[in-house]
């Protein structure tokens, strides 16, 4: 860890160090669920969406490495994490516009489905070492191994970064944007302007879950850098917590990624520097901002800031 050694100044840095690794899948998962809401429609099957592409990601650089070597193979396993999250996401954007399918249990399926399938698949790979990610080192300038270890980037997180501002201008200034927004706003007022939303909603879930594909890619190939059943740390479920919290706002959702990561890192950050006591709630504080969030937006005034007037309501096409 980049805080060991380093005492209490360990704390920051290893926050920090953190913050730039852990918020990647916030990131990607968040963004994918901003665009799938903003339609009108929630996934809350992002978590087996996670986990089918960490395992996606991590079997196709683990088996891709001799035919491309070390370095492409990872990207095609980002490839692979992003065209795997797309097909979850078709089923999921079909099956959840059928008359009389409620989102919730479609989404409870889609966990089922996902996470079944990675098991399933990943089952050969959860021993092997694939090959990881490149990563910008922003810390050669620093004699010390900590910080050298602590500021290496990805360039997934970057393109995160990236992604936001460009989703945001897309929603704002592009037709396929304005059309998302006009179905999750209201649908009827989309249907008499002649737009599909039937298409325009699973167009919005199909992206969306490819963006959170991605954000499994990062939990594989970046950090921790393995597969396990139980990389997601239900990271997928959290995200629909953390949407609500940036008000479906791309750029916000950096922001909140950023604290989510963050507050994911300070109980290992505290055992890297010898402060034991109360690790397991340290451990819990992505968990408990979730829970805090939830009962800030309960107010009706903080939940329709910003909400898609269509969302959680039936409007079968």
């Amino acid at each position: 860890m980049a805080a060991e050694s380093l005492g209490l100044w360990g704390i920051p840095l290893g926050i920090l160090a953190g913050t730039l690794r852990g918020s990647a899948p916030f990131l990607f998962v968040s963004l994918g669920e901003c665009l799938t809401e903003k339609s009108g429609k929630i996934n809350l099957g992002l978590e087996g969406v996670l986990l089918m592409g960490a395992m996606s990601a991590y079997g196709v650089s683990y088996l891709s490495q001799d035919l491309v070597g070390d370095f492409w193979a990872p990207w095609l396993g980002v490839l692979a994490a992003g065209f795997s999250g797309m097909a979850l996401g078709t089923i999921h954007g079909w099956v959840a516009q059928q008359p009389r399918v409620n989102d919730v249990a479609t989404g409870i399926a889609m966990i089922t489905l996902g996470s079944g399938l990675a098991f399933f698949f990943g089952k050969p790979f959860i021993q092997p070492q694939a090959p990881q990610l490149m990563t910008f080192d922003w810390g050669a300038w620093s004699s010390s191994p900590q910080v050298q270890a602590a500021l290496k980037v990805s360039p997934l997180f970057l393109l995160g970064v990236a992604i936001a501002p460009l989703l945001y201008a897309f929603f704002r200034s592009t037709r396929w944007g304005l059309s998302i927004r006009a179905v999750g706003d209201s649908p009827q007022a989309a249907r008499a302007m002649g737009i599909s939303i039937f298409k325009v909603r699973l167009f919005s879930i199909m992206a969306g879950s490819f963006l959170a594909g991605i954000g499994g890619a990062c939990l594989s190939l970046y950090y921790p850098g393995v597969w396990t059943e139980r990389i997601s740390s239900g990271q997928g479920l959290m995200a629909v917590a953390l949407v609500i919290f940036a008000q479906w706002n791309p750029i916000q959702c950096l922001w909140a990624s950023l604290l989510f990561g963050g507050a994911q890192a300070i109980g290992p950050t505290f055992q890297s520097v010898g402060i034991d006591s109360y690790y397991y709630l340290f451990n819990a504080a992505p968990y408990i901002l979730t829970l805090i969030i939830m009962i800030i937006t309960c107010s009706p005034q903080r939940t329709l800031s910003g909400s898609p007037g269509a969302l959680g309501k039936s409007d079968h096409t």
